[in-house]
């Protein structure tokens, strides 16, 4: 008998996540310098990670020989005074991608429906997939979520709803007073998955604790992997209604987060200045970017998150010669946006190499 006979054979037409190309690959492959090369490909942070998470993490793996905290209990308590929540309603993830799964595991069954915004972050398709369900894709209205076509595609058989903002890879964001009317329209048997991995670098990100205190199906999703630049730990986390958290806590992996997450989590809560620095040079990062790629007559899409969206025409080709130059960014045809890439702001001096690189690609 074939291992294919035995298997769940919708695994077998499960769509893989790709994600952007390591340092390393790229040297090996290409025969590069790995010094020499710049990754902005994958929305991690450019200015690297919280220096007081750093230190936390170091002290904690003195104590690597110990299982780490199942409950989180430092990690929810810390989360829990940052949003004025109960620790009841924090779920800490292995990256807020094992959120998205855990709400698969509760919500979706084979029949039911999950609507999405095309493109967008693809682990929302993936996870319902995974699950057996039907995902509903709603096309991006200049590339930015239309709530009214989202709503109006929601049927009987909807179980979730996937809104980002800022959306990825699109960089675009919805009003505060859109979403909270889109959410208190839902119907009853609809959960509303606000996904906020890029809110931290809005100077004035939107507030959907109302929803929860008026008890409504919402779970807000928030990551470390972005500003607080601990991608490495893979440390994300949801906050939403206690009935709702408890629920996710059934399929919830024992020890999902490493001690070492934790503690470099806990930490980088703590450390403003780095926040705050890295917002602040983002934002100077984005104008960089958008200066130059206007100065080489290329279309972008304005973007109040860590990365733009640049049109280049043939996306694989601009894509395949950067990396030769040692400059790794995001080519968007499996977004269904072929003649696009997908840059990370990097630091100054990589953001005026990514430029001077793209021009020389560019050339005829």
């Amino acid at each position: 008998m074939k291992l294919e006979d035995l298997v769940n054979p919708a695994i077998l037409t499960q769509p893989v996540y790709e994600p952007g190309k390591p340092i390393e690959t790229v040297a090996r492959e290409l025969g590069l310098d790995p010094a020499t090369i710049i990754k902005l490909a994958s929305n991690e942070n450019a200015f690297g990670p919280s220096p007081k998470a750093v230190a936390a993490a170091r002290a904690a793996l003195g104590e690597a020989q110990l299982y780490p905290d199942g409950g989180c209990f430092a990690l929810r308590q810390k989360l829990s005074a940052r949003h004025a929540l109960a620790p009841e309603q924090i779920v800490p993830g292995n990256g807020s991608n094992e959120i998205l799964e855990l709400l698969g595991h509760v919500f979706l069954r084979p029949g039911d429906e999950a609507v999405m915004g095309v493109p967008a972050f693809v682990v929302y398709k993936l996870v319902t997939l995974l699950f057996g369900a039907k995902p509903v894709e709603v096309p991006l209205v200049n590339h930015r979520h239309d709530l009214g076509a989202l709503a109006a595609a929601i049927t009987p058989r909807t179980k979730l709803v996937f809104l980002p903002s800022p959306n990825n890879p699109t960089g675009t964001a919805n009003s505060e007073t859109e979403i909270l009317a889109f959410a208190r329209a839902l119907p009853a048997h609809v959960v509303l998955v606000f996904d906020e991995a890029y809110v931290e670098f809005l100077e004035n990100p939107p507030d959907l604790r109302p929803l929860l205190r008026e008890g409504r199906h919402v779970v807000c999703l928030r990551t470390f992997s972005k500003i607080f630049g601990l991608a490495a730990l893979r440390v994300g986390y949801g906050y939403m209604g206690a009935a709702m958290a408890a629920l996710l806590n059934r399929s919830r992996q024992p020890f999902n987060v490493n001690a070492i997450g934790q503690a470099a989590a806990c930490a980088a809560l703590d450390d403003h200045p780095f926040t705050t620095r890295c917002r602040s040079d983002n934002h100077a990062g984005l104008a960089q970017l958008e200066a130059g790629f206007r100065a080489l007559g290329l279309e972008l899409v304005p973007s109040v998150a860590n990365f733009l969206l640049v049109r280049v025409g043939d996306g694989a080709r601009a894509f395949a010669e950067l990396q030769k130059r040692g400059v790794i960014v995001r080519p968007l045809q499996p977004y269904g946006m072929a003649e696009w890439l997908r840059v990370t702001v990097g630091t100054t001096v990589q953001n005026e190499r990514l430029l001077r690189e793209l021009a020389a690609v560019m050339k005829p």
